[in-house]
């Protein structure tokens, strides 16, 4: 899939007829095909597309934010009301467009007979009034465009309306409804659907829908199964139920065919709760043989194997796994739950010595830990390490600690070719695992391989249709490309699906609400919207206020507002706070800027002095970490420090360049550009951040122009074009 056929966020159709409500994701009327027929309507004047670029995503910038050249600009001759009438096609604002393809054929024919009528007057009366008319070569284009517009709307539809055609061993595996008495068994059922999906997904002839996306149609409520299936591209669902009954289990399960709603298999099993397993691997096969699905010896041994003997151990497997994912959905209480999924862990792996799968979270636990920078210990780096071996002992072969080990290649050893190579040898046996497919992406992403990681991203999606978070990244990739217009396009399109999105929760909403704002800071040095959205979000529920201190002390900064800097400093935990690259600054920095600000010297030095303390016990403990440096050359800065910010400065960037890690990397480069500011060092400085803006990074027009960071940089001439260049072009005087 390319974004030429479907674009990221399932909006279907050709880029460049695309309207701008289309490429935000917003809701289309008649209005939307009216823009597409005068984009067509252009082409056929013009030779030419109204909007250009050479990526899908520049031809999406250019319909946000551009006006296509004036027909004259092709043609000489052409009569100004044909140029009104396909500029009102082709408005961003659709209220101003013609309200229907009925009224836009009606002002071409009236144009139509209006110069007829014109032309009939200068020309001789001895040809018939058709002929005549046609001798001008502009009114023999209207006729033209007239004729075909019949034929033009059939075509732009069905190009732009057609679905991705949808293979006949397409499956996806609705959730299933837990019949138990006891509700806290819903992870049980809920695990059951996850065995038999896991199953299936092992099968290279099926097409498997990845969980994220199922999740949304809950068993309690009214499923349209076509609907279902179209939004998912699958020919087949899957619906079942699960009753737990003290040492008895009964499980219901049913292949519907989504296109028809003809049932095509169900089964009912009651049995003891240890067979559970086995019921499982039974309706894998039974949907298998249904779909006439090939199984090699390979995938039928992957698909018999069963997670463990002990049904104690997984269910505490089963409690650590949804405590490890909301741990990455909720920061704010991530670094507990990782611990607390670690210690369950641990109990299941402490009743089943060969429990394989225990191990595989187990490392990704510690690894999470580690990559975070919530414990970047060599104690911790060893524990997830140790996990990975026992796991390896077990099954050395499997997909699965492939995956694993490019995770952990990735997290803990920033080893990326590597990681790539244990990506390929994990699709071997897990084809339809859209992780492969998003771990890839995160690697192109880390090793600046910007348009791989988009297409990687694409190709999640499609086993992952309804995953939010490859569309965030997807984001993130164009924010740092400072390709604004498609950041926020995807946004828009995010906010539109979080509320169907069953691993989202409000966390989620605001997070994206907040880098949604964010934007318009970036891009046109805009904080109004970015304000507006952290006080709406703070009076809805004062204690969200934690879950984004970063980014309010930094608005607070950027608007000199020095009441709500001291709000946004309340709201910090102890530990301190990063932007996310690594760094992770002391909260005791954030006081002393809120000092600097309000002009107490002496309290911004106490404070400086306090987390330069913090800060170089940590670069004593993580020797080799670049963020660390980083950290303790910012607070040198600040105490006038020079010569050690530098020193510590260039080692950060020595630890973690751009070429092995193209985020963080970037961010360590805005950091020393920053460091040389403050110690007076401004052609250092200017020359950091000229090549900071070379290569995609979180530097901005909105940052150089509001951040009091560059304040010693004001008023120099360089710096000053070089923020102007960045401008956008509403703003450019």
């Amino acid at each position: 899939m390319t974004l030429a056929d479907t674009s990221l966020g399932s909006i279907l159709g050709t880029v460049r007829y695309m309207s701008p409500e289309q490429a935000r994701g917003a809701q289309v009327d008649k209005r939307t095909d009216v823009w597409s027929l005068g984009v067509v309507l252009y082409e056929m004047v013009t030779g030419h597309p109204p909007f250009t670029g050479e990526t899908p995503g520049e031809v999406m910038t250019s319909i946000l934010e551009t006006e296509p050249p004036p027909l004259t600009s092709y043609i000489t001759h052409i009569p100004a009301e044909l140029q009104q009438i396909i500029s009102k096609t082709l408005r961003k604002d659709r209220e101003e467009r013609y309200q229907s393809a009925h009224k836009l054929l009606e002002a071409l024919q009236s144009l139509r007979r209006s110069m007829e009528f014109k032309t009939a007057l200068e020309h001789s009366t001895k040809a018939p009034s058709w002929l005549r008319w046609t001798r001008s070569p502009t009114a023999l284009v209207l006729v033209l465009l007239v004729a075909a517009f019949a034929v033009a709307f059939p075509f732009y539809w069905h190009r732009n309306r057609t679905p991705i055609s949808i293979p006949e061993k397409s499956v996806a595996v609705l959730p299933f409804e837990n019949f138990s008495d006891n509700k806290e068994n819903s992870y049980f059922g809920a695990a059951v659907q996850d065995e038999v999906l896991a199953n299936l997904a092992k099968i290279a002839d099926l097409k498997v829908i990845s969980r994220t996306s199922v999740m949304q149609y809950k068993s309690d409520a009214a499923r349209n199964l076509r609907e279902i299936g179209q939004a998912l591209g699958v020919a087949h669902v899957v619906e079942g139920s699960v009753q737990r009954v003290a040492n008895r289990v009964r499980v219901s399960a049913q292949l519907i065919d989504a296109r028809t709603d003809a049932h095509l298999w169900a089964e009912t099993y009651d049995r003891d709760v240890a067979d559970v397993f086995a019921i499982q691997t039974e309706i894998a096969q039974a949907i298998a043989n249904q779909l006439q699905a090939k199984l090699s010896p390979a995938e039928k041994s992957a698909i018999e194997e069963r997670p463990t003997k002990d049904l104690a151990a997984y269910d505490l497997y089963l409690r650590a796994c949804v405590l490890y994912w909301g741990a990455w959905s909720n920061g704010a209480y991530a670094e507990a739950t990782f611990f607390e999924a670690a210690s369950l862990l641990n109990q299941a792996i402490t009743r089943d010595p060969e429990f394989f799968l225990a191990y595989c979270d187990l490392a990704r636990t510690h690894s999470a830990l580690y990559f975070t920078g919530k414990d970047h210990t060599p104690a911790r780096l060893a524990l997830a390490d140790a996990a990975i071996a026992s796991a390896a002992r077990l099954r050395p072969d499997s997909g699965e600690l492939h995956l694993l080990l490019a995770e952990h290649l990735y997290h803990a050893y920033l080893d990326y070719d590597r990681a790539r190579a244990e990506l390929a040898l994990a699709q071997r046996t897990l084809p339809n695992n859209e992780a492969i497919f998003y771990w890839m992406a995160l690697i192109d992403r880390r090793q600046g391989r910007w348009n791989e990681s988009v297409r990687n991203f694409e190709k999640a999606l499609e086993l992952d249709p309804r995953q939010t978070s490859y569309l965030r990244n997807t984001a993130q990739i164009y924010e740092l490309q400072r390709r604004f217009a498609e950041a926020t396009a995807l946004l828009d399109r995010v906010l539109k699906l979080l509320p169907q999105d069953p691993g989202a929760d409000e966390y989620d909403k605001r997070e994206v609400r907040v880098g949604r704002a964010s934007i318009d800071l970036a891009w046109r040095a805009d904080s109004r919207p970015l304000h507006v959205a952290i006080e709406a979000i703070v009076t809805e529920n004062p204690a969200a206020a934690t879950e984004f201190p970063y980014q309010w002390f930094n608005l607070a900064l950027c608007e000199h507002d020095l009441v709500t800097a001291n709000r946004a400093l309340a709201a910090m935990k102890p530990g301190g706070l990063g932007s996310g690259s690594g760094e992770r600054f002391p909260r005791a920095w954030f006081e002393g800027l809120a000092a600097r600000a309000r002009g107490d010297a002496a309290a911004a030095r106490a404070a400086f002095e306090s987390a330069r303390v913090e800060a170089e016990t940590t670069v004593r403990e993580q020797p080799d970490y670049g963020p660390n440096f980083c950290v303790l050359g910012m607070i040198d800065a600040a105490l006038g420090r020079n010569e050690a910010a530098i020193r510590e400065g260039r080692r950060a960037v020595e630890l973690l360049p751009v070429a092995k890690d193209s985020i963080a990397g970037a961010t360590i480069m805005e950091y020393l550009g920053i460091i040389y500011a403050w110690t007076g060092e401004k052609t250092l400085a200017m020359d950091q951040v000229a090549a900071t803006l070379q290569i995609p990074s979180d530097l901005s027009y909105g940052k150089l122009r509001l951040h009091p960071f560059w304040d010693p940089l004001r008023g120099d001439p360089r710096f000053e074009k070089l923020v102007a260049s960045l401008a956008p072009r509403s703003t450019n005087k």
